[in-house]
């Protein structure tokens, strides 16, 4: 995908391109939009009043000239804007390019004043990435997007920046929406070794032997129902000189996800693809975080693998035996993801991280809570639970505190084994964030992105078409900036 985000010191209205771009903000237009009016001789207000166009947040409105096309950006009212309208004005900007098939557009910093060059410019340029988006791969005929975008007045490193944290976010992206006959858990584990091959980072790949001799029972009895073989997945990012903390990215890898024996009914398996965003999440942050090198160390973990219905699928009523010992009873077949993580997470603690983030589309409990905008932070540790929450606000990502209830955790009371793999309906994604909690060896935060990873249509998904969103990318990439 060829989407390019440059800067330039000059103005929209002195920069030559085939389509410019200036905003309305209250029903009239910017300073700049001003001045490329009078360079037009009045035309873009004759146009705006002819057509009686208001303005509203996200509308468009093209109008051709003698010097190329114009686009008037509504920024509906006057004062006060946020960080996260500007992000989602510049993805409403690119969507609205990349459907006209232009190929190089100036854009006005919309809000450079009120946010300042350095950080008008890169929220911007990110909305302005993640907006141009497309996966076109299996269209006939239909070609990758290819764009480029030039906002004027900008600060040139930070426009460099959102497009290495929207790298990470493409190739999220791209890894949810591959259809799951192509992105199987050894497809996946070869797209990480080439991202390693890539960037500099350690790659360590374990297949079904290794497995079951690190005694990842629980991992394994998910993965052997399927005739396509599992992979376990480590990606290493290793800083120059001593690293000032270590910490640890685990995400949910089950490529595809029938329920197993508690078969899902068929509207509820349609987007069972994405059931490996959170792997993708950790996969794409490893590729940004590669790029600018914080002085961490960042290990990010995906036990990657199919749930599948096979004459050596488990059952329920198996009793599983994970990494740290612990047995678990299976009482439902389709709350698989959370018995994979049980050993990623097991395996992520041996290397004794300060802290660790997982991330999972676990549990339906959390988008009938939450919507499919908003994740659910469920935190066995406070402040690493702000920590996540302050990386999230700040990259423009919609999350959630929950509670991690103790009560709740007899719920998940076993009689037969050391704890079960399900308890009651009511409050599911905090007991499936309280069984989690048992396998972290580490101050731990478990994001329930069921929601907002996969946007089934487009009305759900404001920066982007439907399919994978990369939600948990920017957070991730924010939280270990942070750490710095």
């Amino acid at each position: 995908m060829a989407i390019r985000v440059k800067t330039t010191r000059r103005k929209v209205f002195e920069h030559d391109a085939p389509l410019r771009v200036v905003a309305v903000l209250g029903g009239r237009l910017s300073e700049e939009g001003q001045w490329l009016n009078s360079e037009l001789d009045g035309l873009l207000e004759r146009v705006i009043k002819q057509t009686r166009f208001k303005g509203e947040f996200g509308d468009s409105l093209f109008i051709p000239t003698e010097a190329g096309q114009v686009l008037v950006f509504g920024l509906g009212k006057r004062r006060g804007h946020t960080l996260d309208d500007l992000r989602l004005a510049g993805a409403k900007v690119a969507e609205a390019v990349v459907e006209r098939g232009v190929r190089e557009a100036a854009v006005e910093n919309f809000f450079l004043k009120r946010f300042g060059k350095v950080e008008a410019t890169e929220v911007l340029a990110e909305g302005l990435y993640l907006g141009a988006y497309r996966f076109n791969r299996y269209k006939s005929g239909v070609p990758e997007p290819r764009a480029r975008f030039v906002i004027a007045q900008g600060f040139g490193p930070a426009a460099e920046r959102a497009g290495v944290v929207a790298g990470g976010v493409f190739l999220a992206r791209d890894l949810v929406n591959e259809p799951p006959n192509v992105l199987n858990p050894v497809e996946l584990a070869r797209r990480a070794e080439a991202l390693a091959r890539e960037t500099g980072l350690e790659v360590n790949v374990f297949g079904p032997a290794k497995i079951q001799e690190l005694g990842m029972g629980a991992y394994w009895a998910v993965a052997k129902g399927s005739d396509n073989e599992p992979r376990f997945i480590e990606l290493v990012y290793r800083p120059e000189g001593e690293p000032v903390r270590k910490l640890a990215l685990v995400g949910k890898g089950l490529t595809f996800d029938t329920g197993g024996y508690s078969l899902k009914p068929t509207p509820s398996m349609t987007t069972m693809k994405g059931d490996m965003g959170g792997a993708a999440a950790v996969i794409g942050a490893m590729k940004a975080i590669a790029a600018l090198k914080p002085p961490v160390e960042v290990r990010a973990y995906v036990a990657a693998a199919e749930n599948m219905i096979s004459g050596h699928a488990y059952r329920v009523d198996d009793v599983l035996k994970a990494m740290n010992g612990k047995t678990i009873e299976v009482l439902n077949t389709d709350a698989e993801g959370r018995l994979t993580l049980a050993d990623a997470l097991a395996y992520a603690s041996q290397a004794e991280p300060d802290a660790i983030v997982e991330l999972s589309t676990l549990t339906g409990s959390c988008v009938v809570a939450l919507g499919r905008q908003i994740a659910g932070l469920f935190a066995a540790d406070e402040a690493l639970g702000r920590a996540v929450q302050r990386a999230a606000e700040a990259a423009g990502e919609k999350v959630w505190p929950m509670p991690m209830e103790p009560a709740y955790k007899r719920l998940l009371k076993s009689e037969i084994a050391d704890i079960k793999n399900v308890g009651t309906r009511e409050g599911g994604a905090i007991q499936a964030a309280l069984f989690l909690a048992e396998f972290a060896d580490a101050p731990f935060v478990h994001l329930d992105i069921a929601g907002p990873a996969f946007a089934p249509s487009e009305e759900d998904h404001p920066f982007g078409p439907s399919g994978g969103t990369g939600f948990g990318v920017r957070t991730l990439v924010r939280w270990v900036l942070d750490q710095a």
